[in-house]
């Protein structure tokens, strides 16, 4: 469990990015397995490139939809979905600022975190040379990267 130092156990972060793909899913499920196992922390995390607000209103009724927002919803139903999978495990979830390439990785240096979860899509064939998060986290990440197979 943890890192070892100086004869306590320290906690380690998870980091894992969801965008509703089965993708993301599956690496956030592995991530899941693991802290619940280590007994470290998995941060769920849902990237925005805007921060736009919308206001609609419908006869009556009025609704503010904020990108921000819902990328937190996303994030914790993820995060609520695999706390009910695995109990064990902590999980927390939130909405990040940027592409999703720059938002996980700041968010590893933000949260001091030793690894970021990524599916394996996009890191063959053409999806390598047109690049994806997976690549783009693979090169860039200061910490490690763990990358899910999530598809052949």
């Amino acid at each position: 469990m943890g890192i070892a130092f100086s004869g306590r156990e320290l906690m380690s972060t998870y980091i894992v990015g969801v965008d509703g793909s089965d993708t993301a899913y599956k690496a956030a499920e592995r991530a899941a397995e693991l802290a619940e196992k280590t007994g470290d922390k998995l941060v769920v995390l849902s990237a925005h490139s805007k921060d736009n607000t919308e206001v609609v209103t419908i006869g009556s009724d009025t609704w503010i939809l904020d990108d921000s927002d819902q990328a937190g919803r996303l994030a914790e139903r993820i995060s609520s979905r695999l706390r009910e999978d695995h109990p064990n495990a902590i999980v927390t979830s939130g909405a990040i600022f940027g592409k999703p390439v720059d938002a996980l990785i700041n968010a590893a240096k933000d949260h001091d975190a030793q690894v970021i979860f990524v599916g394996n899509v996009g890191t063959r064939g053409l999806g390598r040379v047109l690049g994806s998060v997976a690549t783009g986290v693979i090169h860039n990440a200061e910490c490690d990267v763990y990358v899910v197979r999530t598809a052949d």
